[in-house]
């Protein structure tokens, strides 16, 4: 059994933000923990736009507070996020999220993350590959 507190990640190597400064997200299962999946604790910072792909992986978000816009970037389709939206990129959708306030989300990637993964020149995460 596992049992992990998202406040006690903070300033570990389980806390990542890229450069740019646009989220902090807390890792709260990663692939050393055994899992099929990863589970992190994320806050987009008001005011940011951040482009991603996950081309190596599927992710479903649940939005437990704050409010922002997805951008479904392969069909145009905008979609309103807030407290209580779940989506899930189960295409490997490329999209853009904007935060309109601060932004915290609850999500799962499949497969797991490593934990220091942070998006490229081109929104993705690298697929890394583990023993």
């Amino acid at each position: 059994m596992i049992i992990r507190r998202q406040y006690a990640l903070a300033g570990t190597d389980r806390e990542v933000s890229p450069e740019n400064g646009n989220w902090v997200s807390r890792r709260l299962l990663l692939h050393s923990d055994g899992m099929d999946f990863s589970l992190h604790d994320t806050v987009i910072h008001a005011g940011t736009t951040t482009f991603m792909w996950y081309k190596h992986h599927v992710e479903a978000v649940y939005c437990v507070g704050g409010e922002g816009e997805l951008e479904d970037l392969e069909t145009g389709e905008v979609h309103q996020i807030t407290d209580g939206t779940m989506y899930a990129l189960n295409s490997n959708e490329r999209h853009r999220l904007s935060a309109r306030t601060d932004m915290r989300m609850v999500c799962v990637f499949s497969p797991p993350l490593t934990g220091q993964e942070v998006h490229d020149e081109e929104g993705v995460y690298p697929l890394i590959h583990t023993t």
